[in-house]
């Protein structure tokens, strides 16, 4: 008798049973990944501006704009925050720094970034908020932190350059 003769295929319901599961458990993990697969599609696609400036090019323009813009002790507001976070960080306080994000409103942009600073016992968070305006090219401060940053404009008024009458 030859060895092969010995091999048979099981005949019985039992045998099968194990092949139907692992087909079964075959299609459902095809299945799952074709449903990721299509979803990420589906995000990307969808995505807000807010996420990805690069999706919009007047936003990375007005990001660009933004962050080139000339600061009050550094060449640029990048580099203005840049600096500030290193200078915490220096000094063993907790910092993080956000990413920088554009928001549409009609024809102007909102620029933005979040740092969140650690005290004593809490986070808190600085937000730099501008406003461009890609017609004029202006860059405004909306936020305090971002006008504390900013420099001076020459050409007009600023709040410390409000004097009050003397009597």
């Amino acid at each position: 008798m030859a060895p092969t003769d010995k091999l048979t295929a099981p005949t019985d319901s039992a045998g099968t049973g194990g092949a139907e599961a692992s087909s079964l458990a075959r299609h459902l993990h095809v299945a799952v990944v074709g449903l990721v697969l299509v979803a990420g599609l589906a995000y990307w696609i969808l995505q807000p501006p807010s996420i990805n400036p690069m999706a919009d090019s007047r936003a990375a323009e007005a990001m660009a704009l933004v962050q080139t813009h000339r600061a009050h002790h550094a060449p640029t507001l990048r580099q203005a925050i840049t600096d500030r976070v290193q200078a915490l960080a220096k000094r063993g306080q907790g910092v993080r720094l956000g990413e920088w994000r554009v928001e549409r409103q009609g024809n102007l942009y909102l620029v933005k970034i979040f740092v969140r600073e650690r005290e004593a016992r809490s986070w808190f968070e600085r937000e730099y908020l501008w406003r461009v305006d890609l017609d004029t090219r202006s860059v405004v401060a909306v936020t305090l932190p971002a006008s504390e940053l900013m420099a001076a404009d020459p050409e007009g008024p600023s709040l410390t350059d409000h004097k009050t009458p003397s009597p």
